[in-house]
């Protein structure tokens, strides 16, 4: 008797797309690129796609989706909106846009802010006087006055934050003195630090054919 084991490879093409321009490696030699919002910034990533995929046709039939993270909360649906309408004009490129993915997304202020405090507060790491002091004094609407008093309530949450990790707050702290754990979840609070060294080594940015900088995860 025999035993088959069926192994399914998925094979798919990841296209990694740096905007605006002076985001990681990306740079323009004409300085008014560097002036733009969340508008422009969907019309020339339109653009570089369909260019792209007349460069390589090949890929025009392909399923797409669009996938990112933090302020992509506001890149991705407008990217995804510009798409969606332009697919409709005849004789114009396609793109087979078939979803989108959000990590950790910035969506606005309000929704930031509130959600931010709410979430210390229910993992213990601000007390209920804290919490509730920046539910009665702090309106994180656009366009807000922010009171002392809210400024107040706040400065007490981050000294009770103090040094916890904000995106995985069971993780140990990075230390240059130790080998890093990873917490329960596998995440490695020292990443960040291999992220800057990997992408300045200056054998890396010649292999992506980058233009020498000193690279920076927030600039």
């Amino acid at each position: 008797m025999f035993e088959m084991i069926i192994i399914i490879f998925i094979v798919a093409n990841v296209l990694f797309l740096e905007s605006p321009a002076g985001v990681g490696y990306s740079y323009s030699n004409t300085s008014s690129d560097y002036i733009t919002d969340d508008v422009q910034t969907a019309k020339d990533s339109y653009t570089f796609l369909v260019n792209w995929l007349e460069r390589f046709p090949e890929y025009k039939t392909r399923d797409f989706y669009i996938t990112g993270e933090s302020y992509a909360g506001h890149y991705i649906p407008q990217l995804a909106q510009l798409i969606l309408q332009n697919n409709k004009i005849t004789n114009q490129t396609v793109i087979n846009l078939k979803g989108i993915a959000l990590g950790n997304a910035y969506v606005d202020d309000e929704t930031e802010n509130a959600g931010m405090y709410d979430y210390f507060w229910t993992h213990a790491i601000i007390s209920d006087e804290i919490h509730e002091g920046i539910i009665s004094n702090c309106n994180f609407s656009e366009g807000a006055n922010v009171t002392d008093a809210c400024n107040d309530y706040q400065n007490q949450a981050f000294a009770a934050k103090s040094n916890v990790y904000f995106y995985d707050i069971y993780a140990p702290l990075c230390s240059p003195f130790s080998n890093s754990t990873p917490s329960i979840s596998g995440f490695d609070p020292c990443t960040e630090n291999y992220i800057y060294e990997y992408l300045n080594t200056p054998v890396v940015q010649q292999s992506l054919h980058a233009k020498p900088v000193q690279w920076e995860s927030c600039k």
